[in-house]
């Protein structure tokens, strides 16, 4: 089949069947992966391999737009009055239920421990792609507005997915390179964040200032070009030193914003746009790799798996709030928010398997398990409770 064929089927059967699910209620997304698992049954034999060749490439593009997104709607303002409980929300959750997942898949489905780490992090990123479009939606109605309860999320969920990340690649050089220390591993996760921030910091000031000098007189479509550009430069360098390269993307947008806000709520409106095409072909694409065979033998456990990480990461939301102003109400949507996954486990599902790791194809199959299990259970729940649970009082 021709390729140019193949991302018309693609992106117009992703498209109606995320309009479909979207119809009856249902995560478009999750239209979206059954879509590619149909794809990758009925058509396995004539896919060509140049799809799978720079499927790497589109997974992480996708990642780009949406931390693009997630840091252009963070506010140095709202975010100070979050204060610690943001911060807490970035990484309290993350590890405690990474933790538990390394711990659950190496019991269960008998991994090497480096192995069952990989997979506890990479399940334990919730889904920027179900969580940042909902929080923006929140606060652009005013919801949770009194203790920035959108805020809190957007910019802990983001952070969340970027550790979650920087673990995952953590772990897999371990396995790539068959060393595994847990100092190498304390040592270097704080490491990759630090080198992350630094060159987004960087490059956010130094986009501001041609910017604001006129350096480069482009237009709004023209500024989105080369930030994406600069993005995806800062990425592929981040991977050949290992930092957490999406951390310093996501510093980019919230230096603009807080530096050129006009410029960037016209970012943040291209990047929307943009992240159609990016979401569609993330989540058809992991659909595709998919073997429904592995991910029915992995079921129950895999199941297992996914329940015990969502009953440590509630636990974890819930310590990393008990010292806020949140009420019990606020603090109940902030775990229902941080349920879904969904883009992280579509982009890093498969990336085990691309690497030869033996378990590369259970690994897939739960992180496809998950999306289909989590993503509709928390959209479904932040669009229903959301307006129930937080409140419209914007009194200081």
């Amino acid at each position: 089949m021709p390729l140019n064929l193949t991302l018309v089927i693609i992106l117009l059967g992703g498209f109606l069947s995320g309009k479909l699910f979207s119809k009856v209620n249902l995560p478009a997304v999750l239209g979206m992966v059954i879509w590619g698992i149909c794809i990758g049954v009925l058509f396995a034999d004539i896919i060509p391999p140049v799809l799978f060749e720079i499927e790497p490439f589109l997974k992480s593009f996708a990642l780009i737009v949406i931390l693009l997104r997630a840091g252009l709607g963070i506010n140095r303002h709202t975010l100070k009055q979050a204060g610690i409980t943001a911060v807490l929300m970035a990484f309290l959750p993350c590890i405690i239920e990474g933790t538990a997942l390394t711990i659950a898949v190496y019991l269960l489905f008998d991994f090497d421990l480096a192995v069952a780490g990989l997979t506890g992090f990479m399940l334990a990123a919730v889904s920027p792609a179900v969580i940042v479009p909902s929080m923006l939606n929140l606060k652009n109605q005013g919801y949770g507005r009194k203790n920035e309860v959108p805020t809190i999320i957007l910019a802990g969920a983001s952070v969340d997915d970027v550790f979650a990340i920087t673990v995952f690649t953590v772990f897999l050089q371990f396995i790539l390179t068959e060393t595994f220390e847990i100092t190498d591993i304390l040592f270097s996760i704080p490491l990759a964040l630090v080198t992350g921030i630094i060159p987004g910091l960087v490059i956010g000031f130094l986009l501001v200032w041609m910017f604001k000098r006129k350096v480069v007189n482009v237009n709004s479509t023209e500024k989105t070009l080369l930030l994406l550009m600069i993005s995806v430069t800062l990425v592929q360098v981040g991977d050949l030193i290992h930092s957490a390269s999406l951390l310093g993307v996501m510093t980019v947008g919230f230096i603009l914003l807080e530096k050129q806000e006009k410029i960037a709520h016209e970012l943040s409106g291209k990047l929307s746009s943009l992240w159609i095409v990016a979401e569609i072909t993330l989540f058809v694409l992991i659909g595709i790799t998919v073997d429904p065979v592995v991910a029915w033998g992995a079921g129950l456990r895999g199941l297992l798996v996914i329940v015990v990480g969502m009953l440590f990461r509630s636990s974890g939301v819930l310590i990393s709030t008990i010292w806020s102003d949140l009420s019990f109400k606020e603090r109940l949507f902030c775990v229902i928010a941080y349920s879904p996954k969904a883009t992280v486990q579509a982009a890093l599902g498969g990336v085990a398997l691309s690497m030869g790791i033996e378990e590369g194809e259970t690994i897939l199959a739960i992180a496809v398990l998950a999306i289909i299990f989590t993503a509709p259970l928390g959209l479904i729940g932040i669009k229903f409770f959301g307006k129930k649970l937080l409140d419209t009082d914007f009194s200081d």
